[in-house]
């Protein structure tokens, strides 16, 4: 088989697409935030916490539901678990208050916690190993896709015909990609089952754990201030409807391009190194983000780096997790998804802390004093999967 996008097999092109649309539903929030709380008659911080609340769930959720679906036919988890995600969504669109709203949400997002992880599992089963790097990377790409695509939409669409008719898109999308899914899939993809022993060699691996840390904290410095995007260019820049989702596109379309580029490159460079060059990307923009407040094209030219590694490092670091353990790879593509919906909901609850006590403008140095955490610690990790490799040469 050659080791070219186009002869990657059918069925990775129906979970990349699903990415997409789990990518799109979390992060419809972000996108429509300004106009769920005027909309909805409840504060940024409150409408934020509908981003902590969904990210504690998947965080939580991603592990246990590894275990409980370990038996299932990946063709029909996959397919149900986005049908789950288009009437819970739909039912979120129809929702009458928030406090009816939060609940819903919380429900909707046990199919991320779910599809992600399993669809990741599901490459090793369904590619040679050589190309297995490259194809959970580009599964992710669908990821990267909802920055460029979804979050833009859904912010014109909630800027212009209200947030609920963007979640009723994100609905539709779920049910076609369901379908798609249930097309392409084949049959008998069932990962093995996560057993007693391989928790206990995930969680007694110190590479494995420092590397799922980085995670967290990567998700943690940029969603404390990615969370407030939308109030944040609306305070500094007067930016809404239109002109906010052509930042997003902007931002978007150079995480798609970041994303590619670690497809292409990760098996050169190795994952461990790919790591840190996208951390170093976030952190270059965050260094350079008062820059930003001087006008839309500076703070457009300030995004570039941080959108070049923020879906790249997601998928560094996914491949980084199964290339130092094929073997573990389910539990620690769960446990990497959980560090970051975990993160994602500490830097949401912490930006909205802060911007409740009048403190938006600051959100930018939190974040960059936890990703120069988060390149420290990934190098830690190399250093400790090099001992590890050392000692079992030895």
């Amino acid at each position: 088989m050659s080791t070219s996008t186009s002869a990657l097999p059918r069925a990775l092109w129906a979970l990349m697409v699903g990415n997409f649309v789990i990518g799109t539903g979390v992060m419809v929030v972000p996108g429509t935030l300004n106009d769920i709380s005027q909309s909805l008659g409840v504060s940024i911080p409150q409408a934020g916490q509908l981003i902590t609340a969904a990210a504690i769930l998947m965080g939580l959720g991603a592990p246990a539901f590894a275990s409980l679906v370990a038996g299932w036919d990946r063709r029909r988890l996959l397919t149900i678990s986005l049908l789950w995600y288009g009437l819970l969504t739909a039912a979120c669109a129809l929702a009458p208050s928030y406090a009816s709203l939060l609940p819903l949400r919380v429900l909707a997002v046990i199919s991320p916690a779910v599809f992600t992880p399993q669809a990741a599992a599901c490459v090793g089963l369904l590619v040679r190993p050589d190309q297995r790097g490259r194809a959970i990377t580009f599964v992710f790409l669908g990821w990267s896709v909802a920055s460029v695509m979804g979050m833009p939409l859904s912010a014109w669409i909630g800027g212009t015909l209200g947030w609920r008719w963007a979640f009723g898109l994100v609905a539709l999308m779920s049910l076609a990609s369901a379908a798609w899914v249930w097309r392409e899939m084949p049959d008998g993809i069932k990962p093995a089952a996560l057993s007693r022993q391989a928790w206990q060699a995930t969680l007694g691996s110190a590479p494995l754990m420092l590397a799922v840390g980085v995670t967290l904290l990567s998700a943690f410095g940029q969603f404390t201030l990615f969370s407030y995007f939308a109030p944040y260019f609306f305070q500094t820049l007067g930016l809404g409807g239109g002109a906010l989702s052509l930042m997003f596109l902007w931002f978007g379309a150079f995480g798609l391009a970041g994303n590619v580029g670690m497809s292409r490159w990760i098996d050169r460079i190795g994952s461990a190194r790919a790591v840190l060059i996208s951390l170093g990307l976030i952190v270059l923009s965050l260094l350079l983000w008062p820059l930003g407040q001087g006008g839309v094209w500076q703070q457009a030219l300030v995004l570039v780096p941080w959108a070049l590694g923020c879906f790249a490092v997601n998928s560094a670091q996914q491949a980084r997790l199964v290339h130092i353990s094929p073997a573990l790879a389910p539990a620690t593509v769960a446990l990497n998804t959980s560090a970051m919906y975990g993160g994602q909901a500490m830097g949401a609850a912490l930006g909205g802390l802060m911007i409740a006590q009048g403190r938006m403008l600051s959100l930018n140095q939190v974040g960059l004093a936890v990703l120069v955490l988060a390149m420290a610690l990934s190098v830690w990790a190399a250093r400790a999967q090099s001992g590890s490799l050392s000692q079992k040469r030895s």
